[in-house]
């Protein structure tokens, strides 16, 4: 059976910003897209009370996947489709979904000024426990954003797509995560940006106070290790365009940056089988909060 890519929707302009990045990833993989709302029953009190009502609750509740779905028919119309609504807790509902997806795609919020993005309860509590790819996408994202701009400055999609950016750790890369940015850029016919951030090590200090500056042979080393980590994998896919980006600093801010660039940022999260400690860590979540682009984060080993 064809694997499908979940949307979760519940009417909002990230939702639905949501489900047209999906219906595009769709296209490029050639699967079928499942719009599902979860239903979340309001208290009997509150139910009962005029004008809500059981019924018209129900009611608005069901035209939200059906009116998305007759919506992204008429701008996707080769795109498979198919609506589902659910009962229950969000988050719990979605994670059940993604036993059988390919991915699940969110939307977040934007914020006002600086501050970036606001990725919910229900966002952070998924990313944090799946097991497939997530997609977080921005409200008011648009295909257009995705591409190279056209020589006058407007938006487009008939130019390439900007490229997929992965954020690697090469003391610990994972094939998991690799695989997939690498597979992402080529749908897209993307360059991929590889880019790790790393800071001085604690010895440095002791090399200066003896007189030996250490920084070149450092910044070298750190170099051709992202060159080491990639070099099978510019070998399995001889046709992505690969760009190397090595650079001392903040791995955060680096990926951020270059977000503001990208088609899709690709970031890792270790699974935890524990309940306890952290199950995002603090690089993939700054990135979820601040990255312009879409971000997919992709749970490894």
């Amino acid at each position: 059976m064809t694997r499908s890519i979940t949307v979760g929707l519940d009417g909002s302009p990230e939702s639905r910003a949501a489900a047209d990045w999906a219906a595009r990833e769709a296209a490029l993989r050639k699967q079928p897209v499942r719009m599902l709302h979860v239903w979340h029953p309001v208290p009997d009190a509150m139910a009962e009370a005029p004008p809500l009502g059981t019924r018209t609750h129900q009611h608005w509740t069901e035209r939200i996947p059906r009116d998305a779905a007759q919506e992204l028919k008429l701008r996707h119309p080769g795109v498979q489709m198919a609506t589902e609504q659910r009962t229950g807790v969000p988050a719990e509902v979605l994670l059940d979904a993604a036993h059988d997806s390919e991915l699940l795609v969110l939307g977040s919020r934007a914020l006002s000024g600086l501050t970036g993005f606001l990725v919910g309860s229900v966002g952070q509590s998924v990313v944090a426990r799946a097991e497939v790819p997530v997609v977080l996408v921005r409200a008011g994202r648009r295909a257009a954003d995705e591409h190279v701009q056209v020589p006058d400055g407007l938006p487009s999609t008939a130019t390439g797509f900007r490229p997929v950016v992965l954020g690697l750790d090469t003391d610990s890369p994972d094939d998991a995560l690799i695989t997939f940015a690498f597979e992402e850029a080529g749908r897209r016919d993307a360059t991929l940006t590889v880019a790790t951030g790393w800071n001085l090590p604690s010895s440095y200090a002791y090399s200066l106070a003896a007189g030996v500056d250490l920084r070149e042979d450092i910044v070298r080393e750190r170099t051709m290790a992202l060159t080491d980590v990639l070099l099978p994998w510019r070998e399995k896919y001889p046709d992505v365009e690969v760009a190397e980006v090595s650079r001392l600093g903040s791995p955060a801010g680096l990926l951020i940056d270059a977000s503001h660039d990208a088609s899709l940022v690709v970031v890792g999260r270790r699974v935890r089988r524990s309940s306890f400690g952290a199950h995002i860590g603090a690089v993939t979540h700054a990135v979820m909060h601040h990255a312009v682009a879409p971000v997919a984060v992709v749970a490894h080993d």
